[in-house]
């Protein structure tokens, strides 16, 4: 049979290791059968007994004869030794047979031998004789079935000899393996996946460890992993409108259809909550991981029919800002209130027309839906405000009344510009970018009268809350902020008096 066959190739039948003799045995069966041979040659080969003179008297087998024996069968006369020669053929026949009987118990004892086996394996993986080393850890195998060390030292020997394929059917067979502890099929696995990622096969690996349904491994490789993406709502009949959430354990993109048709790449891509609001819906949805492995696709069916009235959708999240955003109502109607005292909306709160500047320091916002009399659902964000400056609104506001007192419009600063008790009053307002020239406090200018009304002038001013430089903000044709340095004309009607 030629190395490395496990099989004959003519009747089918497993081929069986005869496990190779002990050389000390050899050695000392050589030695036994040598001296036996010698023996049996020295009595062949010696001389026949020559007459003596002794005085007429023959002695065989322990008896006198005044006479030589006659020959009565003409066979000359009786040797001495062929008794002897009788004894030595059953000694050496009775030797050869306990010697083939104690080689025989020796080949089936270490045939049988587990620890023989993988002996005589490993000297044969260090002798490079890889074939002889797979017969015999095949043989331990078949004495120890589903012993994953053995396995795996087999799979080793596989890849010395570049068989790949070998080598990947006993990881495998390892995975599989009931009685292989969670380090083994770590290690199984790991072999496994650099095979696959190799070959960029990333649908492979994917499929082998949602086979594993092992949790460790599972939370382990979980980058390598396309599962379906986990629904927030379970599937049903609603009264109210539902957010719906989509989740997945991993790094990659979902991608969803609301009207039943298969998803794909081209489809929508969630990055928020899905509103159901009224209606039917069939949601659709898989996860494609960093790799490129799509999930299968999971599908959910609802029913909503809502009566609520829908919270309005703010874009600042609540949260500390070193910088001031515009506060936004992403789907604004007409119908949306909002207050800034932590009180719920009614129709009598601030009704929102636009983007609301971000105040200083800590503030409450709440907006709602008003229909009818009646306050929806409510969005509420809290945010804290702190620039990086030791310039105050305060401060800012003392600048601008500066400025104008020295232009003369008032008097001093209490705002008075005649005998009378009116007077112009400079208020803060916000904070904000302008023209991404930089963050500046918005100051108005208000008339008191000596009635007690107020009403802005239309005069404004913007300090800058770094350099502290004063501008006079103005709107151009299209209503777009325009910034004027007021410090600039001081020094240049300085210029003109000089």
């Amino acid at each position: 049979m030629a190395e490395g066959k496990l099989y004959c190739e003519h009747c089918g039948e497993d081929i069986h290791i005869v496990p190779d003799f002990e050389p000390e045995l050899e050695r000392s069966l050589e030695l036994t059968m040598n001296g036996i041979l010698e023996d049996l040659d020295e009595d062949f080969h010696e001389e026949p007994y020559e007459e003596e003179d002794d005085g007429g008297l023959w002695e065989e087998s322990g008896q006198e004869y005044d006479e030589e024996p006659e020959d009565t069968e003409g066979q000359g006369r009786p040797r001495r030794k062929k008794g002897r020669y009788l004894l030595i053929f059953l000694l050496v026949t009775g030797v050869l047979i306990l010697l083939a009987a104690g080689m025989a118990v020796w080949a089936a004892y270490n045939y049988n031998s587990e620890e023989y086996l993988v002996n005589k394996a490993a000297q044969y993986v260090t002798a490079g004789k890889y074939d002889r080393a797979i017969a015999y850890y095949n043989r331990a195998l078949e004495l120890d079935a589903g012993n994953v060390q053995l396995t795996f030292e087999l799979a080793e020997v596989y890849l010395m000899k570049n068989n790949k394929v070998e080598y990947e059917y006993l990881m495998r067979e390892i995975i599989k393996n009931k009685n292989a502890t969670i380090e083994e099929l770590d290690s199984a696995y790991s072999k496994l996946i650099a095979i696959y990622r190799a070959r960029g096969d990333y649908q492979t690996i994917n499929d082998l460890l949602l086979d594993s349904k092992n949790e460790t491994l599972l939370s382990t490789y979980q980058g390598y992993i396309a599962r379906e993406p986990e629904f927030s709502v379970k599937e049903g009949y609603y009264t109210s409108i539902q957010p719906l959430k989509l989740t997945v354990i991993g790094t990659g993109k979902i991608y969803y259809t609301m009207d039943g048709t298969e998803p794909t790449e081209n489809s929508a891509q969630y990055t928020a909550p899905i509103i159901l609001e009224n209606g039917d819906y069939v949601i659709k949805a898989y996860f494609v991981n960093e790799n490129g492995v799509s999930s299968s696709v999971i599908s959910k069916e609802y029913h909503i029919e809502n009566d609520e009235i829908l919270a309005p959708e703010v874009n600042a999240l609540s949260g500390r800002y070193v910088y001031p955003i515009d506060i936004e109502v992403v789907d604004p109607e007409d119908n949306v209130y909002y207050t800034t005292d932590g009180s719920d909306p009614t129709y009598l709160s601030l009704i929102y027309s636009g983007p609301i500047h971000m105040p200083l320091g800590k503030s409450t916002f709440k907006f709602a839906r008003v229909v009818d009399g009646v306050t929806g659902n409510i969005t509420e964000r809290n945010y804290e405000l702190v620039m990086d400056t030791d310039f105050t609104p305060a401060q800012a506001v003392d600048s601008v009344v500066e400025y104008v007192v020295s232009t003369g419009k008032i008097i001093d600063g209490s705002g008075r510009y005649d005998e009378s008790d009116n007077k112009y009053q400079y208020m803060y307002q916000y904070v904000t970018n302008i023209n991404e020239e930089g963050f500046f406090y918005v100051v108005a200018e208000v008339l008191s009268s000596t009635d007690g009304s107020t009403v802005r002038t239309g005069s404004n001013y913007a300090v800058n809350v770094h350099t502290r430089e004063r501008f006079k903000l103005q709107q151009d044709a299209y209503d777009n902020a325009v910034l004027v340095a007021i410090d600039t004309e001081e020094e240049s009607a300085e210029t003109e008096e000089e």
